[in-house]
């Protein structure tokens, strides 16, 4: 978010997908075809109401999970604003 000091925020990639996983104990995914990407989104806060909307949306599949992904690390691990 922009501030006095930096009037123009940076963007951070956060990716929010989800489906159903195979154990609820498990972080594998039964069916990769059937992932929901849910969208990509340029902070994290507005990575958490997607996510929020969709973990909600999906509460009587015990099976049914949604993560947000912080890709802004993956591409730069550094946090230097150069790719890694």
């Amino acid at each position: 978010m922009p501030d006095q000091h930096n009037p123009v925020a940076r963007q951070l990639l956060h990716i929010v997908f989800g489906g159903e996983l195979r154990a609820v104990d498990s972080v594998e995914f039964k069916d990769l075809s059937k992932l929901d990407f849910v969208g990509a989104y340029a902070s994290y806060d507005e990575a958490v109401r997607a996510w929020k909307s969709k973990a909600q949306a999906t509460v009587d599949n015990a099976l049914m999970r949604y993560f947000i992904v912080h890709a802004h690390k993956l591409l730069d691990p550094d946090g230097d604003g150069r790719p890694g």
